[in-house]
């Protein structure tokens, strides 16, 4: 099973202040509708068989491959060729469907990840809104639309191999630490650094790992990082997450990281859903201005 920042077997989570909070608890209604292991399957199911009929119809022609990397893969496009990808999404694919051990990943699988997961969850909502019998063969989220950014958020622990580029969406917590080394490594080329020179001087402060370096500076994979970390299922990797803390990072007292990785995502979708609600109220009026 592959690895992220939270433990991608438990099902149905439950925040204890969510009877108090009915907004919470919609979120939390959310979060048990999703299966987070098809989900990641799926993912890289579909970025493989997509990746597989681009290569089987190029017949070695690069050009040909380059429309298809770059809608699908336009983060790891740059770290890697269509051969590449193909090895790191069945190694990915297999790692996902062993049950006996934990696979950790480094920044270029991070990076591929949120890729195939980006195109996926496009692809999967759409079908949830054109053919929705189609979108329940998968049995991913019943009925619901996957919030991608919201899924990134909780899941992955940070991302640094996007640093200074847009890929579209907000991925609040991240942003900000993100906006924060950019304008740094800004500042340390400015002052005569190589871009590499400015990774590696903000590095130690921000606690930038060497791999995350790599793929910002678009070097290709070698063979070494090609590799998948594993450890046995055994191993109680997450069991950090759910002890009590006192008070620290503005949580409550008592309070786990994990409520906590679900107060705070309860609070980014509410604000979502009612910037929605606003937006739609203001379309609203506009119709019913133009109507009189």
């Amino acid at each position: 099973m592959l690895a992220f920042a939270k433990d991608i077997t438990q099902t149905k989570p439950r925040h204890p202040e969510e009877n108090k909070n009915s907004e919470l608890k919609e979120y939390m209604d959310y979060q048990r509708k999703l299966d987070h292991e098809r989900l990641i399957y799926h993912s890289l199911d579909h970025a493989k068989n997509i990746l597989q009929e681009n290569l089987q119809e190029a017949m070695g022609d690069q050009e040909k491959l380059k429309p298809c990397l770059q809608q699908s893969f336009p983060l790891s496009k740059e770290f890697a060729d269509a051969d590449t990808l193909m090895l790191m999404l069945r190694k990915l694919v297999n790692g996902q469907n062993s049950t006996n051990n934990w696979y950790r990943m480094n920044a270029y699988y991070y990076a591929l990840v949120y890729d195939s997961m980006k195109q996926f969850i496009k692809f999967y909502n759409r079908l949830l809104r054109e053919a929705p019998e189609k979108a329940e063969d998968y049995k991913i989220s019943e009925g619901m639309e996957i919030d991608f950014d919201d899924w990134v958020s909780l899941y992955f622990s940070d991302l640094d191999f996007h640093i200074g580029k847009d890929l579209g969406y907000t991925h609040y917590p991240f942003a900000k630490r993100n906006a924060a080394i950019q304008e740094e490594v800004e500042k340390e080329i400015k002052n005569g650094k190589s871009r590499e020179q400015a990774l590696q001087a903000v590095k130690e402060h921000f606690e930038i790992d060497d791999i995350s370096i790599k793929v910002l500076l678009d070097k290709k994979i070698d063979q070494k990082d090609l590799e998948l970390f594993y450890t046995s299922v055994e191993n109680p990797i997450y069991e950090y997450l759910n002890p009590g803390q006192e008070g620290r990072w503005g949580s409550m007292d008592g309070e786990s990281l994990l409520d906590h990785a679900y107060y705070m995502g309860s609070n980014l979708k509410i604000w979502e859903w009612r910037k929605r609600e606003q937006a739609e109220s203001v379309m609203d009026e506009l119709l019913k201005t133009q109507n009189k």
